[in-house]
């Protein structure tokens, strides 16, 4: 589905990613772990072109998207859940819905979509006129997440959905992208929690100063004696 082949990625004159190529199949969850500053988050505003690469390819379902505008990389189905949720907070959680579906034009499907969004999470629909920025952690974390679902993405990516929630919300949020999984969609996450990562995913990259250095099925990847030392806590 989607395709990165020897990405390289430079911020000011900091070499961010340096060769970076992995994939993501289809009705997947694929995880990138790594310690800050190892190029993760890099490797996802490359694929939504927030950062321009400065060589390599990004296909997706066989299209070259390396460079396109990023409303259009949404357009082709591919979305994502931002580092700190960045929810529009001045705005109420059902504007901050209707601002995820603002590359759409077919207004009677936004309003069904809307209904899913609200039945899937029902606290949302509870605070539908209340401004987001009151929401608790955890209800902002699932605007996050179904303002990103409202442009019926087949791609979903998501950049550290637990980081600041408590040990509950984590666990729910991990629900939560399982259901969305099981709906049959294609998740690229990272995650803090590496060991909750890992056991979701069915495959797994890990990156060390911008440079792929381990692949692996997710619960290989959990078992893996490097990995455990690094990342999971464990000796």
């Amino acid at each position: 589905m989607l395709k990165i082949d020897n990405l390289e990625v430079y911020y000011g004159g900091i070499h961010a990613l340096k060769g970076v190529s992995l994939e993501v199949p289809e009705n997947k969850i694929v995880t990138l772990v790594g310690a800050n500053g190892a190029g993760k988050s890099t490797t996802l505003r490359a694929i939504s072109n927030l950062v321009a690469p400065s060589s390599g390819k990004i296909t997706y379902n066989d299209k070259d998207i390396t460079g396109m505008k990023t409303v259009d990389i949404v357009k082709n189905g591919i979305t994502l859940v931002p580092e700190g949720r960045r929810i529009f907070a001045n705005l109420t959680v059902m504007e901050n819905l209707k601002m995820g579906s603002y590359a759409r034009k077919d207004k009677e499907e936004i309003k069904k979509d809307m209904d899913v969004i609200f039945e899937r999470f029902p606290r949302l629909k509870e605070r539908e006129w209340q401004q987001a920025g009151t929401l608790s952690g955890g209800e902002q974390q699932m605007l996050a997440i179904g303002r990103a679902l409202m442009s019926r993405p087949k791609l979903v990516m998501m950049d550290e959905p637990s980081l600041g929630l408590a040990p509950l919300l984590v666990k729910e949020v991990f629900e939560i992208i399982k259901d969305i999984h099981s709906r049959g969609m294609t998740i690229l996450l990272i995650e803090q929690n590496a060991a909750a990562a890992l056991q979701i995913a069915d495959y797994g990259y890990v990156l060390e100063t911008g440079k792929i250095v381990l692949e692996g099925p997710g619960k290989e990847l959990a078992n893996n004696d490097e990995v455990k030392k690094a990342y999971l806590g464990k000796a």
